[in-house]
């Protein structure tokens, strides 16, 4: 694409590239990838968002006007939705910034093949971070507005700024104050981490506190709390998939602040799984201790798929099969169903992945290595092979 009648080609390119669908597409794909609070929305919507902020930023850098004078209606918007569907800011903002360097690397790239000089690059490349940074803190604001909109009650604020000091901080209070929150010092309590949007999708007993915080129901009760049945709760519908819920095992107030950043860090990587529903700590916790080693699970990766290429959809069918025969406990008539086709087909694919990588979770575990561990060793390899936002597989000099 060539852009010659513009005071400013990059603009042109901006313009065409807030009308193109793939790149629209790329940006969406972006943000949901880095945010998984994001990826539970539906596409359509950050795409409305995406195109606004995109036509945007091409109608200011065609212009010499200051950043401060720009219409960021769109961000704010955004900003206002994303605090209206519950999407905690830290979620909002990892999105944003996906995108936003995104947008940078497609403009660079059409604007060198559209002949562009470096020199006016660099400067639209400056101006453009200029205008992210302004796009961000519009989003703050719009985020913020929006909850100052709907203030909470003043028993609802007590409540959080409790679960905020004793979960965030690990502050405990005074026992008159816990007691005046239906808290004992010496109690022991199930820390509750769940995603708000489905009203009705949980059971709270009683007793105990819980409320908003950061965009989530968060709580600490006294019982586990129960499943209700999808649909039969205000504000959800029959059949409807049940938000996902972490809960921990009944822990002291003291150790509620580590049961609370277990089952947030669980929450995210059940997400970003699509598990649903009310879960214990414990169900994730083999996924949620393998997240928290991203570079491991990369050097794991590159030495046991490291001959796989990423780009080649039949090295991913290869690598889909092999985890769907791990996690069906090595079955291959199991596996065969999960995956719609044949056992001798799964028994196939398995052999061509130990020809091409020197191994396979189907071969018996090696000298100095248990079976449950070699069988764990390739389910993070492939796990992290699979996921399109893992770190680079680390591939050995040979």
């Amino acid at each position: 694409m060539t852009v010659t009648d513009q005071r400013e080609p990059v603009a042109g390119i901006l313009r065409a590239m807030a009308a193109d669908a793939d790149v629209r597409g790329e940006l969406v794909h972006a943000a949901r990838t880095h945010s998984p609070d994001v990826a539970r929305l539906g596409e359509d919507d950050t795409r409305r968002h995406v195109t606004a902020m995109v036509r945007a930023a091409g109608g200011w850098l065609g212009t010499l006007d200051r950043v401060d004078e720009q219409d960021f209606g769109a961000a704010l918007g955004l900003g206002t939705d994303r605090a209206a569907q519950g999407v905690p800011m830290t979620s909002v903002l990892r999105g944003v910034q996906a995108g936003l360097t995104r947008a940078v690397e497609i403009t660079v790239d059409r604007s060198r093949s559209a002949g562009v000089p470096d020199g006016m690059l660099l400067t639209a490349v400056l101006r453009l971070k200029e205008y992210g940074d302004a796009v961000e803190r519009h989003v703050i604001n719009g985020y913020r507005a929006a909850e100052h909109d709907r203030p909470a009650t003043g028993e609802s604020a007590a409540r959080a700024r409790l679960l905020r000091q004793v979960l965030v901080n690990g502050v405990l209070p005074a026992p008159r104050d816990l007691a005046g929150a239906g808290l004992r010092p010496d109690g022991v309590y199930h820390c509750l981490v769940a995603d708000t949007r489905a009203p009705g999708a949980l059971r709270l007993p009683g007793r105990g506190i819980a409320a908003v915080l950061e965009g989530r129901l968060v709580g600490l009760l006294p019982c586990r709390p129960q499943q209700a049945v999808a649909g039969s709760g205000a504000g959800t519908n029959a059949g409807a998939v049940v938000p996902l819920a972490v809960v921990s095992p009944a822990v002291p107030l003291a150790g509620a602040g580590a049961a609370y950043h277990l089952c947030l860090r669980a929450l995210q990587v059940g997400a970003r799984g699509g598990r649903h529903g009310l879960l214990d700590l414990t169900d994730l916790a083999g996924e949620t201790a393998l997240a928290e080693q991203p570079v491991l699970g990369a050097y794991l990766s590159g030495r046991l798929l490291g001959a796989l290429d990423p780009a080649d959809d039949f090295h991913r069918q290869l690598a889909l099969t092999a985890l769907a025969f791990l996690d069906h406990g090595r079955r291959l008539d199991q596996a065969a169903a999960a995956l719609f086709t044949h056992p001798n087909t799964v028994r196939y694919r398995l052999a061509r992945l130990r020809q091409i990588t020197g191994g396979s979770p189907a071969d018996p575990a090696a000298e100095g290595n248990s079976g449950p561990m070699a069988a764990l060793h390739w389910w993070w390899a492939l796990s992290t092979w699979l996921r399109p936002d893992a770190e680079p597989p680390f591939r050995p000099s040979s």
